[in-house]
């Protein structure tokens, strides 16, 4: 337990950016879920318009530094990885 002023309000600043990351994180979550299933559901079309928004949180979620940068990159890479080879598949 915390007894000094300054430790105390260390604990409800944590608090409160621990709920803002985790909703941040959330956000980023929901954004891809809802993108690998458009892809799965062949709507390769809502897909490419989503992954552009999708390119945008991601890097913000970095940015924020809920995630690292390189695994930001790294998910937008193998995101697009998959509309490519569905959109290929598709022709």
């Amino acid at each position: 337990m915390a007894h000094s002023l300054s430790a105390k309000k260390r604990i409800r600043q944590n608090a409160k950016r621990r709920a803002r990351n985790r909703w941040r994180l959330r956000a980023m979550r929901d954004a891809i879920r809802d993108f690998l299933n458009k892809l799965t559901h062949g709507q390769v079309a809502e897909a490419k318009t989503s992954f552009q928004g999708l390119q945008k949180l991601i890097d913000r979620t970095a940015a924020k530094g809920v995630i690292h940068k390189n695994q930001a990159a790294r998910r937008k890479s193998r995101l697009n990885k998959r509309l490519r080879e569905r959109a290929a598949a598709k022709k």
